[in-house]
């Protein structure tokens, strides 16, 4: 007896232990249910990776955490973001200790000293960094501040390469990450940043997939990202090949890593391409901007057998088929695209993706550009996961923030809270009803007497699955500079599975 009392308190140590990183909120993508004994019980301890944000010595960035206000959780408990090592493509040492950069408000900030200091739950916090030498972060946070824990990295960059707006999720680490829609042509230059946050060293393979298959890319295997260290893979130093179109895969020999990409493009802007969704036969693509002049879809299929999607846009009125790209074939092994044009026409919309009859697992994201001639600006969408129990976005403003709301298969009800402003201002809740089938930009609550930022949590009230992104937007110079993010699950809350044995004495 006393060998299976330890082992269950083994068992259930380290499930907690699982909370550092990682959350299980219901059923599985797959379908599978959640034990019927379950509780369904707040992280304890998150873990988040963000990006060294730009190249340009012109880039402004600013960072903005949030944690939501959750029943259950512990009553103290801490945040913080802190920069890594930076290594170059080489591995040579590039870190920033020692060295201070400008930080907010005209301080100063080294790295060894954390990067924002988090507010209690409810309220955002920020901080701001300029120039090409901001260090990737590794956040940790535990207690109060762990359930659904997000952090925003926004960069505006005035001029040159991917000049615009750009911003990320700040993520957690994992050992598996595709990204249809990156590029090693002539007039892209994009990097995939790998941040380790362990204390052992990760070993890394970037594999690379064109048009006609897998590309040959030795430099890309058996890379070694060191203990806390993040390190920026230029994709063209990898192969000769040069294609408008790639899927990368990213995955994890040894340890875990953040992975994401960014995308920057001569002329028209570029922006960050997030992680698509784990390969499925369906997939949803949420809130193309309604002003969206050119949309490409690009997607992969990493099994044997070919895919034959439906494509179909979720509008405010229903789904509708876009005339000329009823259907999409995508070889096994190969990137293929399809260039949608302006496809909303002047409405809200969502794509989303089905197959027409076996299903076969693929991943896909889409390249949206705003804006005309040397006035364009890019961004992406990844196939993302629903919105689940909540999801968060952080970084919103009055004006030039907008969510986009999609109930593919049947009407939802869903809530949204807009919570208090970083420098002030009360937090405010609206209900909305999404029909099946459409898409609606809705016109989201804003704090009353905001000051400064902040966050909105979705939360689905009853009905079919909701998926959603969000977008902001802030026109420069004429350029309509914008950025989108997803909103998946913010993985706040666990599945505790109940034992059947009293573990409160232990028996010899």
């Amino acid at each position: 007896m006393n060998r299976t009392t330890l082992s269950l308190i083994a068992a259930t140590t380290a499930l907690a232990a699982v909370t550092a990183f990682a959350a299980f909120d219901g059923p599985s993508a797959s379908g599978a249910s959640a034990p019927k004994a379950a509780a369904n019980l707040p992280v304890e301890r998150t873990s988040l990776l963000c990006p060294a944000p730009s190249i340009s010595d012109i880039a402004d960035t600013s960072y903005t955490s949030f944690t939501p206000v959750t029943q259950g959780t512990a009553s103290s408990g801490k945040a913080q973001l802190q920069a890594a090592q930076e290594q170059s493509g080489d591995g040579t040492d590039n870190s920033q200790t020692g060295k201070s950069s400008k930080g907010s408000k005209g301080g100063k900030k080294t790295a060894g000293q954390p990067v924002i200091a988090p507010k209690a739950p409810g309220t955002p916090a920020t901080g701001d960094t300029s120039g090409a030498d901001t260090p990737a972060l590794i956040g940790t946070a535990d207690g109060k501040f762990a359930p659904g824990w997000t952090v925003q990295e926004t960069t505006e960059v005035a001029a040159g390469t991917g000049r615009g707006l750009q911003g990320v999720n700040c993520t957690a680490a994992d050992t598996d990450f595709w990204f249809p829609g990156a590029s090693t042509s002539a007039d892209r230059t994009d990097y995939v940043h790998l941040t380790n946050p362990d204390d052992s060293a990760a070993v890394v393979d970037i594999e690379l997939y064109g048009k006609d298959g897998a590309i040959k890319a030795p430099l890309g295997e058996n890379l070694t990202v060191p203990p806390h260290a993040s390190k920026p893979i230029l994709l063209s130093t990898l192969t000769d090949e040069r294609q408008p179109d790639l899927t990368v895969h990213v995955s994890v020999r040894s340890g875990r890593v953040g992975a994401s990409v960014q995308a920057l493009d001569d002329k028209s802007g570029g922006d960050w391409l997030a992680a698509s969704a784990d390969p499925a036969g369906s997939l949803v693509l949420p809130g193309i901007p309604k002003d969206a002049t050119d949309v490409r879809l690009i997607a992969f299929t990493p099994g044997g057998d070919d895919a034959d999607l439906k494509v179909r846009l979720a509008s405010p009125d229903g789904l509708i088929t876009p005339a000329g790209n009823e259907t999409l074939h995508v070889k096994s092994g190969m990137t293929t695209t399809a260039d949608l044009g302006d496809v909303t026409r002047g409405q809200a919309g969502s794509l989303v993706l089905t197959p027409t009859d076996q299903s076969v697992p693929v991943v896909a994201a889409l390249r949206v550009v705003r804006g005309k001639g040397d006035k364009q600006e890019t961004a992406f969408i990844p196939a993302t996961a629903p919105v689940g129990t909540r999801a968060t976005a952080a970084d919103n403003s009055a004006k030039g923030t907008t969510l986009a709301l999609t109930a593919p298969t049947g009407t939802a009800t869903v809530k949204v809270t807009a919570s208090a402003g970083s420098e002030g201002g009360t937090a405010t809740t609206k209900t909305y009803t999404i029909k099946s089938g459409t898409t609606e930009n809705v016109p989201f609550p804003v704090p009353s007497a905001l000051q400064g930022t902040y966050a909105l949590t979705v939360e689905p009230v009853s009905g079919g699955p909701v998926y959603a992104s969000r977008t902001l937007s802030a026109t420069e110079s004429g350029v309509p500079g914008f950025t989108i993010q997803t909103l998946p699950n913010d993985r706040g809350m666990v599945a505790v599975p109940k034992t059947t044995e009293d573990l409160s004495v232990l028996q010899k």
